[in-house]
Protein backbone atom coordinates (compact mmCIF):
# COMPACT_ATOMS: atom_id res chain seq x y z
CA UNK A 1 0.00 0.00 0.00
CA UNK A 2 1.47 3.39 -1.14
CA UNK A 3 0.58 6.35 0.18
CA UNK A 4 0.99 9.90 -0.71
CA UNK A 5 -0.03 12.69 2.19
CA UNK A 6 -0.22 16.25 1.46
CA UNK A 7 1.77 18.05 4.04
CA UNK A 8 1.75 22.17 4.29
CA UNK A 9 3.78 24.23 6.01
CA UNK A 10 1.48 27.36 7.79
CA UNK A 11 2.12 30.56 10.04
CA UNK A 12 1.14 29.26 13.58
CA UNK A 13 -2.37 29.90 14.14
CA UNK A 14 -1.70 30.90 17.49
CA UNK A 15 0.96 33.57 17.27
CA UNK A 16 0.13 36.85 14.97
CA UNK A 17 0.12 36.49 11.16
CA UNK A 18 0.38 39.78 8.88
CA UNK A 19 0.26 40.06 4.96
CA UNK A 20 3.19 41.63 2.93
CA UNK A 21 2.50 45.13 1.65
CA UNK A 22 4.31 44.42 -0.90
CA UNK A 23 2.17 42.28 -2.76
CA UNK A 24 -0.58 41.44 -0.15
CA UNK A 25 0.43 38.07 0.31
CA UNK A 26 0.66 35.95 3.44
CA UNK A 27 3.81 37.19 5.13
CA UNK A 28 5.49 33.68 5.59
CA UNK A 29 9.47 35.08 5.94
CA UNK A 30 8.17 36.68 9.08
CA UNK A 31 6.00 34.02 10.76
CA UNK A 32 6.30 31.57 13.27
CA UNK A 33 6.16 28.75 10.54
CA UNK A 34 4.87 25.11 11.70
CA UNK A 35 3.12 21.88 9.76
CA UNK A 36 -0.61 22.15 9.21
CA UNK A 37 -1.83 20.69 12.43
CA UNK A 38 -4.83 19.08 10.28
CA UNK A 39 -2.28 17.58 7.79
CA UNK A 40 -0.91 15.75 11.39
CA UNK A 41 -4.30 13.55 11.14
CA UNK A 42 -3.41 12.81 7.80
CA UNK A 43 -0.34 11.26 8.21
CA UNK A 44 -1.16 9.58 11.58
CA UNK A 45 -3.91 7.62 9.72
CA UNK A 46 -1.37 6.60 6.86
CA UNK A 47 1.10 5.23 9.23
CA UNK A 48 -1.94 3.77 10.65
CA UNK A 49 -2.73 1.65 7.75
CA UNK A 50 1.07 1.03 6.90
CA UNK A 51 1.51 -0.86 9.84
CA UNK A 52 -1.48 -2.67 9.60
CA UNK A 53 -1.02 -3.60 5.78
CA UNK A 54 2.15 -2.78 4.68
CA UNK A 55 3.98 -0.51 2.30
CA UNK A 56 5.24 2.85 2.43
CA UNK A 57 4.31 6.49 3.02
CA UNK A 58 5.36 9.92 1.00
CA UNK A 59 5.16 13.08 1.77
CA UNK A 60 4.51 15.48 -1.30
CA UNK A 61 4.57 19.36 -0.30
CA UNK A 62 4.66 22.43 -2.37
CA UNK A 63 6.48 25.41 -0.53
CA UNK A 64 9.28 27.32 -0.07
CA UNK A 65 13.20 26.11 1.49
CA UNK A 66 11.62 26.62 4.82
CA UNK A 67 9.06 24.31 4.28
CA UNK A 68 11.62 21.59 4.73
CA UNK A 69 10.93 21.64 8.71
CA UNK A 70 7.54 20.65 8.36
CA UNK A 71 8.54 17.64 5.78
CA UNK A 72 11.14 16.81 8.68
CA UNK A 73 7.96 16.51 11.28
CA UNK A 74 6.66 14.15 9.07
CA UNK A 75 8.96 12.50 8.63
CA UNK A 76 9.95 11.93 12.63
CA UNK A 77 6.33 11.07 12.51
CA UNK A 78 7.34 8.08 10.66
CA UNK A 79 6.97 8.85 6.94
CA UNK A 80 9.54 6.99 4.65
CA UNK A 81 10.32 9.71 2.46
CA UNK A 82 9.12 13.08 0.83
CA UNK A 83 8.86 14.70 -2.42
CA UNK A 84 9.27 18.82 -2.01
CA UNK A 85 8.48 20.97 -5.36
CA UNK A 86 9.88 24.42 -4.40
CA UNK A 87 10.78 27.27 -7.00
CA UNK A 88 10.56 31.17 -6.84
CA UNK A 89 7.91 30.94 -9.91
CA UNK A 90 4.94 29.40 -7.09
CA UNK A 91 4.98 32.46 -5.01
CA UNK A 92 1.61 34.06 -4.47
CA UNK A 93 -0.05 30.86 -6.55
CA UNK A 94 -3.89 30.23 -5.79
CA UNK A 95 -5.46 27.12 -4.80
CA UNK A 96 -6.56 26.34 -8.09
CA UNK A 97 -2.79 26.94 -9.47
CA UNK A 98 -1.23 25.08 -6.57
CA UNK A 99 -3.36 22.27 -7.53
CA UNK A 100 -2.05 21.40 -10.80
CA UNK A 101 1.61 21.82 -9.34
CA UNK A 102 0.56 19.01 -7.15
CA UNK A 103 -1.04 17.15 -9.46
CA UNK A 104 2.05 17.30 -12.02
CA UNK A 105 4.08 15.62 -9.23
CA UNK A 106 1.53 13.32 -8.26
CA UNK A 107 1.69 12.10 -11.73
CA UNK A 108 5.50 11.42 -11.46
CA UNK A 109 4.45 8.99 -8.37
CA UNK A 110 3.00 5.37 -7.80
CA UNK A 111 0.41 5.63 -4.99
CA UNK A 112 -2.46 3.58 -4.47
CA UNK A 113 -4.02 6.28 -1.82
CA UNK A 114 -3.79 10.22 -2.05
CA UNK A 115 -4.44 11.53 1.94
CA UNK A 116 -4.58 15.02 3.13
CA UNK A 117 -6.40 16.78 6.24
CA UNK A 118 -9.45 18.88 5.57
CA UNK A 119 -8.37 22.07 5.57
CA UNK A 120 -5.08 24.39 5.79
CA UNK A 121 -5.16 26.60 9.02
CA UNK A 122 -3.88 29.90 6.61
CA UNK A 123 -6.28 29.79 4.29
CA UNK A 124 -9.12 26.88 5.49
CA UNK A 125 -10.51 26.59 1.81
CA UNK A 126 -11.02 23.18 1.94
CA UNK A 127 -10.98 22.61 -1.80
CA UNK A 128 -7.66 20.42 -2.39
CA UNK A 129 -8.99 17.38 -2.57
CA UNK A 130 -11.68 17.98 -4.57
CA UNK A 131 -9.34 19.83 -6.89
CA UNK A 132 -7.03 16.92 -7.41
CA UNK A 133 -9.96 14.33 -7.48
CA UNK A 134 -11.16 16.59 -10.87
CA UNK A 135 -7.40 16.95 -12.15
CA UNK A 136 -6.56 13.27 -11.33
CA UNK A 137 -9.53 11.25 -12.12
CA UNK A 138 -9.88 9.93 -9.15
CA UNK A 139 -12.51 9.21 -6.70
CA UNK A 140 -12.68 11.70 -3.82
CA UNK A 141 -13.91 10.80 -0.04
CA UNK A 142 -13.86 13.95 2.37
CA UNK A 143 -14.28 14.67 5.63
CA UNK A 144 -13.51 10.95 6.87
CA UNK A 145 -13.47 10.25 10.78
CA UNK A 146 -12.78 6.42 10.14
CA UNK A 147 -10.74 4.90 7.61
CA UNK A 148 -11.18 1.30 6.55
CA UNK A 149 -8.63 -0.05 3.33
CA UNK A 150 -10.14 -3.40 2.14
CA UNK A 151 -8.67 -4.97 -0.98
CA UNK A 152 -9.09 -2.09 -3.68
CA UNK A 153 -11.75 -0.80 -2.20
CA UNK A 154 -11.57 2.53 0.52
CA UNK A 155 -14.10 2.78 2.50
CA UNK A 156 -15.15 5.94 4.89
CA UNK A 157 -17.33 7.48 7.82
CA UNK A 158 -17.52 10.62 6.68
CA UNK A 159 -18.45 13.44 9.35
CA UNK A 160 -22.01 15.11 9.43
CA UNK A 161 -24.19 17.39 11.62
CA UNK A 162 -26.19 14.59 12.72
CA UNK A 163 -24.03 11.70 12.43
CA UNK A 164 -21.62 10.08 9.59
CA UNK A 165 -22.40 8.79 6.19
CA UNK A 166 -20.84 5.51 5.25
CA UNK A 167 -19.34 5.80 1.36
CA UNK A 168 -16.48 3.91 -0.73
CA UNK A 169 -14.52 4.00 -3.71
CA UNK A 170 -11.98 2.12 -5.16
CA UNK A 171 -8.47 2.46 -5.26
CA UNK A 172 -6.72 4.62 -5.47
CA UNK A 173 -8.57 7.32 -4.34
CA UNK A 174 -8.18 10.71 -2.23
CA UNK A 175 -9.03 10.91 1.28
CA UNK A 176 -9.49 14.04 3.26
CA UNK A 177 -9.46 13.03 7.04
CA UNK A 178 -10.92 15.28 10.09
CA UNK A 179 -9.54 16.20 13.40
CA UNK A 180 -11.96 13.83 15.06
CA UNK A 181 -10.19 10.41 12.88
CA UNK A 182 -7.12 9.75 15.79
CA UNK A 183 -4.67 11.38 17.96
CA UNK A 184 -1.66 12.18 16.03
CA UNK A 185 1.62 10.44 17.63
CA UNK A 186 4.61 12.63 18.83
CA UNK A 187 7.50 12.06 17.33
CA UNK A 188 10.26 9.95 19.39
CA UNK A 189 13.87 10.69 19.99
CA UNK A 190 14.93 7.86 17.71
CA UNK A 191 12.11 8.81 15.19
CA UNK A 192 13.38 12.57 15.08
CA UNK A 193 16.89 11.25 14.46
CA UNK A 194 15.98 8.71 11.51
CA UNK A 195 14.46 11.76 10.01
CA UNK A 196 17.50 13.22 9.59
CA UNK A 197 18.42 9.83 7.34
CA UNK A 198 15.48 9.31 4.80
CA UNK A 199 15.57 10.51 1.42
CA UNK A 200 13.61 14.43 0.48
CA UNK A 201 13.60 14.50 -3.38
CA UNK A 202 13.66 17.96 -4.47
CA UNK A 203 12.01 19.23 -7.86
CA UNK A 204 11.07 22.47 -9.72
CA UNK A 205 8.60 23.42 -12.04
CA UNK A 206 10.80 22.26 -15.04
CA UNK A 207 10.93 19.22 -13.46
CA UNK A 208 7.23 18.74 -13.15
CA UNK A 209 6.74 20.00 -16.93
CA UNK A 210 4.73 23.16 -15.38
CA UNK A 211 4.68 26.08 -17.16
CA UNK A 212 6.56 28.43 -14.89
CA UNK A 213 3.90 31.69 -16.71
CA UNK A 214 0.87 29.37 -15.39
CA UNK A 215 1.12 30.15 -11.63
CA UNK A 216 1.97 32.97 -9.54
CA UNK A 217 0.65 35.94 -8.34
CA UNK A 218 0.13 37.69 -11.63
CA UNK A 219 -2.33 34.88 -12.95
CA UNK A 220 -3.74 33.52 -10.16
CA UNK A 221 -7.43 33.27 -10.30
CA UNK A 222 -7.58 35.25 -7.25
CA UNK A 223 -5.76 38.03 -4.85
CA UNK A 224 -5.99 40.60 -1.88
CA UNK A 225 -6.69 43.44 -3.62
CA UNK A 226 -6.42 46.01 -0.28
CA UNK A 227 -5.93 44.82 3.30
CA UNK A 228 -6.06 46.56 6.90
CA UNK A 229 -4.50 46.49 10.35
CA UNK A 230 -6.81 44.89 13.18
CA UNK A 231 -8.00 47.89 14.77
CA UNK A 232 -6.69 48.63 18.33
CA UNK A 233 -8.10 47.42 21.42
CA UNK A 234 -10.72 49.68 23.08
CA UNK A 235 -11.42 50.91 26.48
CA UNK A 236 -13.40 48.26 28.11
CA UNK A 237 -16.98 49.33 30.77
CA UNK A 238 -16.96 50.09 33.70
CA UNK A 239 -20.24 48.91 35.53
CA UNK A 240 -21.10 49.96 39.37
CA UNK A 241 -22.85 47.84 41.01
CA UNK A 242 -25.51 49.90 42.83
CA UNK A 243 -28.22 47.26 43.18
CA UNK A 244 -28.92 47.28 39.80
CA UNK A 245 -25.41 45.94 38.59
CA UNK A 246 -27.17 42.88 36.89
CA UNK A 247 -29.29 44.96 34.85
CA UNK A 248 -26.83 47.51 33.49
CA UNK A 249 -25.01 44.39 32.34
CA UNK A 250 -27.85 43.20 30.53
CA UNK A 251 -28.41 47.00 29.04
CA UNK A 252 -24.96 46.68 27.71
CA UNK A 253 -25.00 43.29 26.17
CA UNK A 254 -28.48 44.68 24.58
CA UNK A 255 -26.74 47.46 23.57
CA UNK A 256 -24.03 45.88 21.71
CA UNK A 257 -26.35 43.26 20.01
CA UNK A 258 -24.87 40.24 21.79
CA UNK A 259 -28.01 39.53 23.00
Amino acid sequence: MNIVVLVKQVPDSGSERKLDPADNTVDRAAADNVINEMDEYAIEEALTIKEAQGGEVTVLTVGPESATDAIRKALSMGADKAVHVVDDAIHGSCAVQTSAVIAAALGQMEYDLVMCGAEATDAQLSVMPALLAERLGLPQLSGARKVTIEGGTAKVERQTDGGFWALEAPLPAIISTWDTINEPRYPSFKGIMAAKKKPVETKTLADLGVDAGSVGLASATSKVLDFAGRPPKGEGVKVTDEGDGAQKFVDYLVGQKIV
